[in-house]
């Protein structure tokens, strides 16, 4: 009696639980959409900022392509897939195959190379990087354009043969399919021609490796009114380096040493003057000696019958004893160390060889357009599709560099970072909420490098 007399008490004036009555759930919470924020947005950033978009004409399926190429390079078809998990309206691969014409345009093609030049700020004299790579095809039959030639992956397939040009920094200039036997040599004065006639420079300096440059393209590189810088070989002993090594004998020559001689080619009516510079390098002398070194013994074995005699250029065949080539073994070590740059230039040594070591840049460019971006046109078959599709991967190669200039990443890395990142739409009421995941202070800061750099 006590106790409920005290529970009355407490409870005075309190109304009970409704614990009889059904519960309101209140407004229900629905996600609506997802979406990639961070990755996108950042993409699209730069590919503004380059100018593609008014290049391309604002053509979203463009635009779309290069974003599904940037984040998981695949076919055409399977675009669609990745643009969706990325929280972009899908487009149908009907639509895709309607504009594919359009990008193979050579008018199209040429926007795009307008709009990343123009951020490449080249001015009327442009340096520029040049080399070439091999797509081959999974088939056994050539028709014309695809065809078996040399290839940088020693595939007896089919294959194109694609140039590609780039500024200093390697962000690509101008991209071009060739047939797949064509020459190395022979794809450079027309890739580079059409890039100078399209955008009006008037001063062009050519740097390529030595395999690009053969006496008719230093010639006709000349008579267009260009510059080159070239790496050449040394097959004999050149009189700049056999002076150096009269004038020290028995020593080797410092690291990084420079010695010149002015070359002339051509008949009176047509005299060509070139600068060659030779630079010494103690560590490429060690590598080129340690190989020396392993071929000779090779070949004191195979000359002493300890073993068969095989492909070793410092044996020489005399009837049927082998012997050692020692006047070649003579040249080599003598040689060890040296490369030669030529250039028509009329700058310092250090110019010269430092605007041939750039190569690297174009070199990196292709690495990037192969495995990041994954460029070999498995699923195309004619001319103009492989050149829509070689379109797609030149503006997905010039947001990536530009990506990876500004933020010091790789594409790889910036892509797999940031696309953990989503921006969920939620329904709450009829009301349409946003809300955005945190990301640690260092990838923001990340990001901003973008902004900071787009605004200048």
């Amino acid at each position: 009696m006590l106790k409920a007399s005290a529970v009355q008490r407490i409870a005075a004036g309190q109304d009970p639980l409704p614990l009889d009555q059904p519960v309101d759930d209140g407004p229900r919470i629905q996600v609506v959409g997802m979406r990639m924020g961070l990755l996108l947005d950042a993409i699209a950033q730069v590919y503004r900022w380059l100018g593609l978009d008014k290049a391309s004409g604002g053509d979203l399926v463009f635009e779309h392509l290069v974003t599904a190429r940037i984040i998981e390079p695949s076919s055409k078809q399977d675009a669609a897939r990745v643009l969706a998990e990325a929280g972009v309206g899908s487009m149908s691969y009907r639509t895709v195959k309607r504009r594919l014409p359009t990008f193979a345009e050579p008018a199209f093609r040429r926007r795009l190379s307008g709009a990343v030049s123009a951020r490449s700020d080249l001015g009327p004299a442009a340096l520029v990087l040049y080399d070439v790579t091999t797509l081959w095809f999974e088939t056994d039959t050539g028709d014309g354009f695809r065809e078996p030639g040399f290839s940088k992956e020693r595939r007896l397939e089919p294959q194109i043969t694609v140039g590609l040009l780039t500024d200093a920094t390697g962000a690509p200039l101008m991209i071009e399919a060739f047939e797949g036997n064509r020459a190395e040599t022979k794809t450079m004065i027309p890739l580079i021609r059409g890039f100078v006639e399209a955008h009006g420079i008037a001063d062009v300096v050519v740097v390529a490796d030595a395999g690009m440059m053969s006496e008719q393209n230093l010639k006709d590189i000349e008579d267009a009114g260009w510059s080159f810088i070239v790496g050449g070989k040394i097959p004999d002993i050149p009189y700049a380096i056999s002076q150096w090594r009269k004038h020290h004998p028995d020593t080797d020559p410092p690291d990084q040493l420079v010695v010149s001689q002015k070359l002339v080619h051509g008949v009176k009516a047509d005299t060509r003057h070139r600068m060659v510079y030779f630079q010494y390098r103690a560590a490429r002398a060690r590598r080129t000696l340690h190989g020396v070194d392993q071929q000779l013994a090779k070949a004191a074995n195979a000359v002493a019958g300890k073993a068969p005699v095989k492909r070793n250029r410092f044996i020489t065949l005399s009837g049927a004893r082998p012997s050692i080539n020692r006047e070649l073994e003579t040249k080599v070590r003598t040689l060890a160390g040296w490369k030669s740059y030529v250039t028509n230039l009329d700058k310092p040594a250090e110019f010269v060889i430092g605007a041939y070591h750039q190569l690297w840049h174009v070199e990196h460019a292709f690495r990037m357009s192969k495995h990041d971006l994954k460029a070999r046109p498995v699923y195309h078959h004619k001319k103009e599709s492989i050149d829509a599709h070689l379109a797609v991967v030149f503006a997905a190669l010039a947001v990536s560099h530009h990506i990876e200039q500004a933020t010091g990443w790789t594409i790889k890395r910036f892509v797999r970072t940031f696309r953990q990142y989503r921006d969920v739409t939620l329904s709450v009421a009829g009301q349409t909420i946003t809300a955005s995941q945190p990301i640690p202070a260092d990838e923001a800061d990340t990001l901003a490098k973008i902004k900071n750099s787009d605004a200048h």
